[in-house]
């Protein structure tokens, strides 16, 4: 082709993956929750890049002490819930799913305290709080994302 003539080939872009690393945990309701889903998060949070005892890693266990208080407390017929971190492209994400089809409020007039600490804590990372219905069970799942620090 005319235009490339005296220029040399560009290297191929390799398509390649991002690697995600996946961790889910699943609890029975009850008054141990909160602690096994702490536990749980935080024996992954070194395989993610994460230090312990870290500002990051302290905000990621209040925003799943938060999120599992808040399925004990809105959706106490969920016999189950899930509780996973998530890593892959600069982010974290911590997810719980529960039983409960009805999605939260997050809009600033419709979040109560717990949610809207949660908002701000990943708001302080370059995250955000979502919602959706899950898909594998009639229930939803609340998504708090982070961007990883640098």
């Amino acid at each position: 082709m005319p235009w490339r003539r005296g220029r040399r080939p560009a290297a191929a872009i390799e398509h390649v993956p991002r690697v995600v690393q996946r961790h889910i945990a699943s609890f029975t309701l009850g008054p141990e929750a909160v602690r096994r889903a702490r536990e749980a998060v935080t024996e992954h949070l070194p395989a993610a890049g994460v230090a312990p005892g870290s500002a990051f890693a302290d905000a990621v266990l209040l925003v799943t002490s938060e999120l599992v208080a808040n399925v004990l407390r809105h959706a106490p017929r969920s016999p189950v819930m899930d509780v996973g971190i998530t890593v892959a492209a600069g982010q974290l994400v911590v997810s719980v799913a529960d039983a409960e089809p009805r999605l939260p409020d997050l809009s600033d007039e419709g979040m109560g305290a717990g949610l809207r600490m949660v908002a701000e804590l990943a708001a302080d990372h370059d995250g955000d709080v979502s919602a959706e219905p899950a898909v594998d069970h009639d229930g939803k799942v609340v998504l708090v994302r982070f961007s990883m620090p640098s």
